[in-house]
């Protein structure tokens, strides 16, 4: 039988990747990344227009295109696989992260006289400059009483479309009235690909407050955050939605020459880029939690019923895996808190003796927090250096660090660092038992779950549960290649369900961190101290970190 291949497309917070993988059995024959040349825009405008305030996380969306036109020549190159062969693509965005576009899906940024307007450049899925706009909203919610009936874990997140769209309302009130639509970059890449204009249900269905039953907010509510708002659904987001699997529209003649592809093959509904995940690493039973640890973390288990409070969201049924919820929840900060730790606050002395190994800083000091033990450090961390998700939704919170010392030494405070979110994710896999999910196996994937054994053992210890690791180091990308072969279809010589694209295309390494008995011990006694910590800056009934994050 004649091999077919297909493409996934994985775009994170600061690069983009392809890889080519075959259809029979998920082997990954080529991948190639590439950086975005403007990374995150916290501070200034590529044409140097500073940004005031607090909570920009910007991005440049020519870097996609430029990713896009680069990655997927080179990993077929580097395959060797012919073009005639590929038989569909697929794509993972981090969301939510969003853009205003015009008439023809150009984005405002990129017209000249909108160039120093910081609304209407890419609003990163990190972009926390709309808490304002989310109080809003949350508080009406309360108001109408509607806030127990939505899928967003009880609270809406300033990460999410709604709040986004509202802050360029409140802050830009003319680009609002400009922009003939606002997207997911997702669905903007899919749209520009296929000349369509089809959206991701998945992208909805978490970020965007969508419903199959409903639909997006009502006319009546989002008139009462804002006149503007009144005909936002009709006028700028549109209904046409597709759900995981199912193709958006084919490859334009355009396109495809740009790309070295064939036109006419399938794009796949693109998919948030940690749920793509999830059939990358063959989770599809309702014990199994997938664990993606990266720039920030996300968790995410199969329930039959929804469950949505508490900072954790179950979605809309069907938007990863067929006739199932997926529960997600997660940390703000995970690598951006190790990696904001090594960059500012790690003596000179140390990086010249990693230096001298021959060794980077996070393995220097990994290799020495590997000699303490659980509390030995007498420190004791909180893990909301990026603001928190679980369980109080607010990213205005901030991290805290309890027992320094003038002897404390970088090490020390790295295990802690650690350590506290190993308990936020404990904390997690909690409130999933409260849903009816108990967690037995976790799989867990992403650059830190490949290459730090500390952190990983650290997890399995405090979670009391073994860990297993996905079988490729393009989780995600790899989840996307599994839905275009959905998208293909069998005839095409793809498959006919994503649990049959699973069952073929996914695997795992033969690595497996075991819980220590002992070890799991001392850090029971540490978790509840933890538990205790985030109960005194439980920001209901303590508001110090909210008055500290206005004063900034």
């Amino acid at each position: 039988m004649e091999r077919k291949y297909v493409i996934g497309l994985d775009y994170g917070t600061l690069s983009g990747r392809a890889i080519i993988a075959d259809c029979k059995d998920g082997t990954v024959l080529a991948s190639a990344v590439k950086e975005y040349d403007h990374g995150v825009m916290s501070e200034y405008l590529p044409d140097g227009t500073e940004l005031t305030g607090t909570g920009w996380a910007l991005q440049n969306p020519k870097d996609y295109i430029d990713v896009l036109k680069y990655i997927i020549p080179e990993a077929v190159a580097q395959s060797g696989v012919s073009s005639k062969d590929i038989i569909g693509i697929g794509l993972d965005f981090t969301s939510c992260t969003m853009l205003p576009v015009d008439e023809n899906n150009v984005p405002l940024c990129l017209l000249v006289k909108n160039v120093s307007r910081p609304h209407a450049w890419v609003k990163l899925w990190k972009h926390h400059g709309a808490q304002k706009q989310a109080d809003e909203i949350n508080e009406l919610l309360k108001k109408r009483g509607e806030i127990d009936n939505i899928q967003f874990g009880g609270k809406i997140s300033s990460e999410l479309l709604l709040p986004k769209i509202l802050q360029i309302v409140e802050e830009d009130p003319e680009l609002y009235d400009e922009a003939a639509s606002f997207l997911e970059v997702g669905d903007w890449l899919t749209q520009i690909l296929t000349n369509g204009r089809k959206r991701s249900g998945n992208l909805a269905g978490y970020k965007a407050m969508w419903t199959p039953e409903t639909g997006y907010p009502s006319k009546d509510f989002l008139l009462q955050l804002s006149p503007k708002l009144e005909n936002l659904t009709e006028d700028k987001l549109g209904d046409d939605i597709t759900l995981a699997g199912q193709p958006v529209g084919y490859l334009t003649k355009d396109w495809a020459k740009e790309l070295g592809l064939c036109a006419g093959i399938p794009i796949a509904t693109a998919v948030i880029d940690s749920h793509a995940g999830m059939p990358g690493s063959g989770v599809s039973k309702s014990d199994q939690m997938m664990m993606v640890l990266g720039t920030s973390s996300v968790m995410l288990a199969l329930s039959e019923n929804g469950y949505s409070k508490n900072g954790v969201v179950s979605g809309i049924k069907g938007a990863i895996l067929p006739k199932q919820y997926a529960l997600e929840s997660g940390l703000a900060a995970v690598g951006d808190m190790l990696g904001w730790f090594v960059d500012n606050c790690v003596s000179w002395e140390y990086k010249q003796m990693a230096d001298q190994q021959g060794m980077d800083l996070h393995s220097w000091l990994t290799r020495k927090a590997e000699k303490l033990s659980p509390g030995g450090h007498g420190l004791l961390a909180l893990d909301w250096w990026n603001g928190n998700k679980t369980p109080y939704v607010d990213g205005r919170l901030s991290g805290v660090l309890v027992g320094c010392t003038l002897l404390t030494k970088p090490e020390e405070i790295y295990r802690a660092l650690i350590e506290s979110t190993a308990f936020g994710t404990k904390k997690i896999m909690q409130l999933f038992a409260e849903s009816g999910v108990k967690i037995h196996t976790i799989i867990a994937s992403g650059g830190i779950a490949e290459k730090n054994s500390l952190l990983m053992q650290i997890y399995a210890d405090v979670l009391n549960c073994e860990i297993h690791i996905s079988g490729t180091e393009q989780t995600a990308a790899l989840g996307a290649a599994i839905y275009a072969s959905v998208a293909a279809g069998k005839d095409l010589g793809g498959y006919e369900t994503i649990q049959e694209a699973v069952a073929n295309m996914s695997h795992l390494k033969d690595i497996v961190y075991k819980p220590n008995p002992p070890m799991v011990e001392k850090y029971v006694e540490l978790y509840q101290m933890y538990c205790n910590l985030v109960e005194m800056f439980n920001p209901q009934k303590n508001t110090t970190m909210i008055t500290l994050s206005q004063l900034h």
